[in-house]
């Protein structure tokens, strides 16, 4: 997830260092925040979230700290799984607590009601992922534009301090030691690879 202050500026950025056109995601309404999307092969994709100008000021911050961002940054990412209550209890039982899952949803440009469950909190922004679980609803990477993810890494102080919890969610991500903790894309598009932190 590439958050960002700057929504429409960063989504031109996107466009241009890729060669690919994200697509407009929806409004995430009450929260403040839409998104646009670009499709990453094998049902992933980037989702790039910022202030939608059209919303009020939320009554409480921004999701993924964007009220706080100066510039764009991949600030978290997702695992999806298909019974997110019963990924929850076996990551519980291997000593991880994911969270609770909450029920969202936002409506397509088109007027198609997308509807998922995620884990949230603040446990969830950096390294470690949040579960998404999207049931019987569309996946949002069919139709999109694409590019190829070649590679995720998460880089941590103390990449063995993390790894459980890793693990007791089945994130499977290449994983290094380094400062500051941080995640790194790197695209390939029509225009060569990109590298987003």
């Amino acid at each position: 997830m590439l958050a960002t202050p700057r929504l429409a500026e960063t989504v031109a950025d996107v466009a241009r260092l890729t060669g690919v056109e994200p697509a407009a995601g929806g409004r995430h309404v009450g929260r403040g925040t839409r998104n646009y999307l670009l499709g990453l092969g094998n049902g992933g994709y980037l989702e790039i979230v910022g202030p939608d100008p059209e919303q009020p000021d939320p009554s409480r911050p921004r999701p993924f700290d964007i009220d706080d961002l100066t510039e764009p940054r991949l600030v978290t990412w997702a695992v999806r799984v298909t019974d997110i209550d019963g990924v929850l209890a076996a990551a519980r039982a291997a000593g991880f607590d994911p969270g609770q899952a909450e029920d969202m949803s936002r409506a397509t440009p088109g007027g198609e009601v997308l509807s998922w469950r995620l884990t949230g909190g603040r446990v969830h922004t950096g390294v470690i992922p949040f579960l998404i679980d999207w049931g019987e609803t569309r996946h949002p990477s069919e139709d999109l534009p694409e590019v190829k993810l070649l590679a995720l890494t998460a880089v941590h102080p103390d990449p063995e301090a993390i790894l459980p919890r890793l693990q007791a969610i089945s994130a499977d991500i290449e994983l290094r030691p380094g400062i500051p903790a941080t995640l790194i894309a790197t695209l390939d598009g029509p225009h060569g690879p990109v590298t987003l932190v």
